[in-house]
């Protein structure tokens, strides 16, 4: 009787993290993804972003079928998305080709995470009424990071225009449908 009451304790408290745990991991990936971007290790880097999406698109649907979702876990999910979908991509594609711009390069890499983090606060502040507000910064960061492939059959200047038009599409206010 103890022990299954102990057991039957411990799954809840597992239970409740379950969806937290994939949000870290989400975390984890893009925080791996940034440090191998400044090492130079730009394909990993990518590879690593693409697998956080994957947790992330996992992390809301184990919050929503356990019924575990909570106002901590929608924050902890931004926050880590931010670092994954917005940090992570910026970078690579600064050290893989905006920083032959300069300051502009610079700028741009600045401009596409602040446009992130903002589209992630009024994510955060809005209702769920079925419909994204703008490009959601997975999105976003998925197509930067995919551009990235790119980079020796583009010319470079299309990648600042790239980079920019993500960024205002995060926060443009068009709907867009859940899935």
């Amino acid at each position: 009787m103890f022990l299954s009451d102990v057991l039957d304790q411990t799954f809840k408290k597992i239970k409740a993290q379950l969806a937290n745990a994939l949000t870290l991991t989400n975390l984890s990936l893009g925080g791996f993804a940034i440090i191998y971007t400044f090492k130079g290790e730009f394909n990993l880097s990518l590879l690593l972003i693409f697998v956080a999406a994957l947790i992330d698109r996992f992390d809301g649907i184990v919050a929503r079928k356990l019924n575990i979702e909570s106002a901590l876990g929608k924050q902890l999910d931004s926050m880590s998305d931010i670092i994954s979908f917005g940090v992570a991509p910026a970078l690579l594609i600064y050290q893989g080709i905006l920083f032959e711009f300069g300051d502009p390069g610079a700028f741009i890499t600045i401009f596409y995470i602040g446009c992130g983090a903002f589209r992630l606060a009024r994510f955060n502040i809005s209702e769920n009424n079925g419909f994204f507000t703008g490009l959601p910064i997975t999105a976003a960061g998925c197509l930067a990071t995919l551009i990235y492939l790119a980079i020796p059959y583009v010319p470079s200047p299309l990648f600042l225009f790239i980079m920019i038009i993500l960024s205002i599409l995060m926060v443009s206010p068009f709907k867009l449908r859940k899935v």
